[in-house]
């Protein structure tokens, strides 16, 4: 579902076409932020703008997280509270499928994203399990 954009929000979008680095685009969503929260732009052109960014940022750079509302930034959300313990349980595995549905989130995204966020978090140390679907944990 597409909206249509208002000048500000158009004059957003190509300034995201022509990024060309993760840290252009997390300014422009940090930019994008601060809009929204002036009530300049409103909270469905900025997750249009934020989505785009994501797809800009996976262009650039695959292994990157840029944060702007969006959904997948919704999703990234959802997946940190879930891993916040460090188990990934069956249920919580079953609730994040649904919210992929609603959101639109490929299973491929959702790899990539919850691979970005596991080596994340184990970089800092922290201890992350994700229980296989079949049965025990890994």
């Amino acid at each position: 579902m597409s909206i249509r954009l208002g000048r500000k929000a158009r004059r957003f979008l190509r300034r995201i076409q022509k990024a060309r680095s993760l840290q252009d685009l997390q300014s422009i969503a940090n930019e994008i932020q601060t809009e929204v929260d002036a009530r300049s732009i409103n909270f469905e052109e900025a997750n249009q703008l934020g989505n785009r960014i994501q797809e800009r940022a996976d262009l650039i750079d695959e292994e990157g997280l840029v944060y702007a509302i969006s959904d997948r930034d919704t999703y990234r959300r959802t997946l940190e509270i879930y891993l916040k313990d460090g188990l990934l349980t069956r249920t919580e595995q079953m609730l994040l499928w649904d919210e992929r549905r609603k959101l639109g989130i490929s299973e491929e995204e959702h790899s990539r994203l919850l691979e970005k966020l596991v080596n994340l978090y184990r970089g800092q140390g922290r201890t992350i399990r994700i229980q296989r679907q079949s049965g025990g944990s890994s």
